[in-house]
């Protein structure tokens, strides 16, 4: 019994060591700690996957419980008034500083929208909350945090249509004087998803001929930019990293275009591309828009063309329009698109999936007239800036934050 229970003791050990443990690079900091955030991860995708396939509930259910285990309550504090509102329909939460005595100074503003691959997040999540309020106190902003609606329940347009509206209905000039925001002074703003989001609305805002307020500044954190090409050296170097592997990334695409497997199938092999979208993949051959350095050992294939996903016939409504849709890739407009853009801060890190998508965006906007700031993180990785809080608080999201927070206090 007593080596029974020691062979019990080992196998769980060895288990355990081997669940836990990858093969992260070395010059990422902190990697066990990475390690032991990620076997969170990867036992709840694990979880996921299970529940989805025996017909439980669907991947995504599952998987927002990363969502539900960082909600807080919004509250206020002796320096940051919180309110909740709705926007045109859509939920915000509001963050602005507290009014002092005589105090008349018209203030920044950022709307911020977060990450979550347009099917998790939230607002109200803590590093949110926290990354906020340190908006408003560092930069004496008054903060927009975005609450749309999410997918796979709402599928594109749905989360893009919901940060327009509340754009549109907070560059009312009316609507800036009551939260006493300077006009001049506005910049938009996102992670990931969120990121993509910024970037989209942006360029529709600049083409609204009866738009009169226009951002001053766009920030972008580690976006994701394109949905043509799900096979670049970032895809293929960082397929297995932390956090947000190839095949997370490319469910997330799937699931905000449809909820049919099919075309998650296609993603994967980088054969879901049609005729309508082929004409665009000029805009995102990374060939031509990554610095050499980044080619590395691979080659430039462009993608499959295929007539439908999947063997199956797409109409033109289906979701390979959406493919093509600049809402949805803000990388696929022409040049001609980008040059009356705000000036853009453009976060990307080694260790990303979406490092490309990142970095040929700043090629082009630069190659456009548009004033860029890129701030590469060579030992970073996705996501890195919501890791601030205990017990998944890393240095390298405590620097992002405060390098990133700086840049808008020098150009907003």
């Amino acid at each position: 019994m007593r080596l029974g229970n020691i062979i019990l003791f080992v196998a769980l050990c060895s288990f355990t060591a081997y669940y836990i443990y990858e093969p992260i690079p070395e010059e990422i900091e902190e990697r066990w700690k990475l390690m032991l955030t990620n076997s969170f991860f990867r036992g709840l995708s694990h979880l996921a996957d299970f529940s989805e396939l025996v017909g439980l509930t669907d991947y995504m259910g599952v998987m927002y419980v990363i969502t539900l285990a960082e909600k807080v309550v919004p509250l206020s504090d002796e320096h940051v008034k919180v309110t909740e509102e709705k926007f045109d329909g859509v939920e915000v939460v509001v963050y602005q500083p507290k009014q002092r005595g005589g105090d008349t100074e018209l203030r920044r503003a950022v709307i911020y929208l977060h990450g979550g691959g347009w099917c998790l997040g939230s607002s109200r999540m803590s590093p949110y909350d926290l990354l906020a309020r340190k908006m408003v106190t560092d930069l004496n902003a008054v903060v927009l945090s975005v609450e749309y609606r999410l997918a796979p329940a709402h599928h594109f347009p749905v989360p893009y249509e919901d940060v327009y509206c509340v754009v549109k209905h907070f560059l009312q000039k009316g609507v800036l004087a009551q939260y006493s925001v300077d006009p001049g002074r506005i910049a938009v703003s996102g992670d990931s998803a969120g990121g993509n989001l910024a970037a989209a609305v942006s360029q529709q805002l600049q083409k609204d001929p009866g738009q009169q307020v226009q951002f001053k500044a766009q920030a972008l954190l580690y976006p994701v930019l394109q949905a043509l090409d799900l096979n670049t050296p970032s895809y293929q170097q960082n397929q297995d990293m932390p956090i947000l592997p190839r095949t997370l990334m490319v469910r997330f695409w799937s699931e905000y275009f449809t909820s049919d497997k099919a075309l998650f199938r296609a993603m994967m092999a980088n054969t879901h591309n049609n005729p309508e979208s082929s004409s665009l993949l000029k805009f995102v051959n990374w060939s031509a828009f990554l610095p050499e350095t980044y080619h590395r050992k691979y080659n430039y294939s462009a993608p499959a063309v295929v007539q439908g996903v999947a063997g199956q016939a797409v109409g033109i409504d289906g979701p390979s329009q959406s493919f093509a849709d600049p809402r949805a890739s803000p990388l696929l407009v022409p040049d001609t698109a980008l040059r009356s853009l705000p000036k853009a801060y453009i976060l990307t890190c080694e260790y990303d999936v979406l490092r490309d998508d990142g970095i040929m965006y700043v090629t082009r906007l630069r190659a456009a007239g548009v004033e860029v700031t890129h701030e590469h993180y060579d030992t970073g990785f996705h996501g890195a800036l919501m890791f601030t809080v205990w017990p998944t608080d890393f240095l390298i999201g405590r620097r992002m934050t405060d390098n990133y927070v700086e840049w808008l206090k020098e150009n907003l």
